[in-house]
């Protein structure tokens, strides 16, 4: 859905809207954190595992637990990241060590990555822990790892929704 006449609102009002529709999210329990963009991920991922077929069900894990952010019913450990088109970079990954000197200690099974166009789904994918410590790249400004899309990267993934009508900008990806 989206909500074509947004022109005649005042700034102030645009803001009040916004509010609004925080709290409504924040009442119904779809945003934890100040990180809506990682929360809307979080939610996408394991609504998507839970409704597909032959994937595992996927409960969010408790709050601040470290590097993961769901847990499979069999016990294994998803850490999900969202990406906001244009971009095509992950939010980096504290804890991991440096270049030099990388932890090599498995802090989860799997990493899920949602990408996202104003808030709804256009990619998600898997890559095992192994493809992540293997593709994950430094960044010296946060002095921590991330992952950026790219054809290895979607080569060595599993996909595990795609956008039907694929947009310009995740065509651009492959």
């Amino acid at each position: 859905m989206k909500v074509d006449n947004l022109d005649g609102l005042s700034i102030e009002n645009l803001w009040a809207l916004y509010g609004s529709i925080h709290d409504k999210l924040k009442e119904l329990g779809q945003i934890r954190s100040r990180n809506i963009t990682g929360d809307r991920g979080e939610q996408l991922a394991i609504e998507t595992y839970n409704r597909t077929k032959n994937l595992p069900k996927l409960q969010m894990a408790p709050p601040s637990t470290k590097n993961i952010d769901a847990i499979s019913a069999r016990g294994e450990r998803y850490s999900i990241k969202t990406i906001t088109l244009p971009n095509k970079t992950t939010g980096v990954f504290h804890g991991y060590g440096t270049p030099d000197k990388p932890i090599k200690e498995k802090k989860f099974e799997y990493l899920i990555i949602v990408v996202v166009n104003a808030y709804q789904p256009e990619l998600v994918i898997e890559l095992t822990w192994e493809d992540f410590f293997e593709l994950k790249k430094w960044h010296s400004t946060m002095r921590a790892f991330n992952i950026s899309l790219t054809k290895t990267v979607l080569e060595k993934s599993k996909i595990i929704f795609e956008k039907s009508s694929k947009s310009e900008e995740v065509a651009s990806l492959s």
